[in-house]
């Protein structure tokens, strides 16, 4: 254990991190340019009614600083980690989001010992055509400036079908002042890192419970990209959001939290 936590001070990036509740601790990976609140605002306050949630924010999100190098999976999937053993956690099951799904299969084959269980959302083990060329499109935009159109193609990504045709033409501008607002610093790394990302070989190793939940109306990884994902893993369980969009809305949350909360509670008797 001595060596491990040697490993981990020494390797690791320094995020901000974000703990609330009480009780068996979660440790929360959040998507490519999102945060903690974006991703998982919906359920904080229920997840924390029972259990410690603990919120790593990534380079570039919130206070954590961006490095000047690439960011490296390997690394992320350790700072991640050590966020939950300096909050006091020696276990813990992991939920990740989107990029927050690879960041935690990692996690899941670097420190088999901490990790308890694993939640995986629109995940993916590597980039489908849809994401990666999306991952590509932003990259080359925000090089040159074009923040607003980095705003519009992440925000029309991000939504379902069913979204975006209950939306006016003013509706989406508004909508994308919004995204443009919250983007954070690092959004266009975390992108770069999803084009790099492949974590395919690590899903055979996996040797905790998984859940893996598909949103069918996913546009940004396609859904076929999390059933591949949970294919992988031994023995993990797939479940559908019928028409859940890349991030949830607040009624297909509370379909997400049923799941997660009786998957939960199964992992943990």
């Amino acid at each position: 254990m001595a060596s491990e936590q040697a490993f981990l001070q020494a390797h690791r990036y320094q995020l901000d991190v974000d703990v609330r509740g009480d009780g068996p601790a979660l440790l929360l990976a959040h998507g490519a340019g999102g945060g903690i609140e974006g991703n998982f605002g919906l359920v904080l306050d229920d997840l924390g009614r029972d259990h410690t949630t603990i919120g790593p924010s990534y380079p570039g999100v919130g206070r954590t600083p961006l490095p000047d190098a690439p960011l490296d999976l390997d690394a992320l999937a350790d700072a991640v980690v050590a966020s939950a053993v300096d909050s006091g956690h020696e276990r813990f099951a992991v939920i990740g989001e989107s990029l927050g799904s690879a960041v935690a299969v990692r996690a899941a084959t670097r420190h088999p010992e901490r990790v308890t269980a694993l939640v995986l959302t629109a995940g993916f083990a590597a980039p489908d055509p849809v994401l990666g060329g999306a991952a590509q499109l932003l990259a080359a935009l925000g090089k040159v400036g074009e923040w607003r159109a980095v705003a519009r193609l992440a925000l029309l990504s991000c939504l379902s079908e069913r979204q975006l045709t209950a939306m006016s033409p003013q509706d989406v501008e508004v909508a994308v002042d919004g995204v443009l607002a919250a983007m954070p610093a690092g959004m266009l790394a975390h992108f770069e890192l999803i084009t790099r990302l492949d974590v395919r070989d690590d899903l055979g190793h996996v040797r905790v419970p998984t859940l893996v939940a598909v949103p069918t109306g996913d546009r940004l990884v396609l859904p076929d990209s999390p059933r591949r994902l949970a294919a992988g893993i031994p023995g993990a369980t797939t479940v559908e959001i019928p028409g859940g969009a890349h991030v949830l809305d607040e009624a297909d949350r509370a379909v997400w939290l049923g799941h997660v909360r009786r998957f939960l509670v199964e992992t943990a008797s």
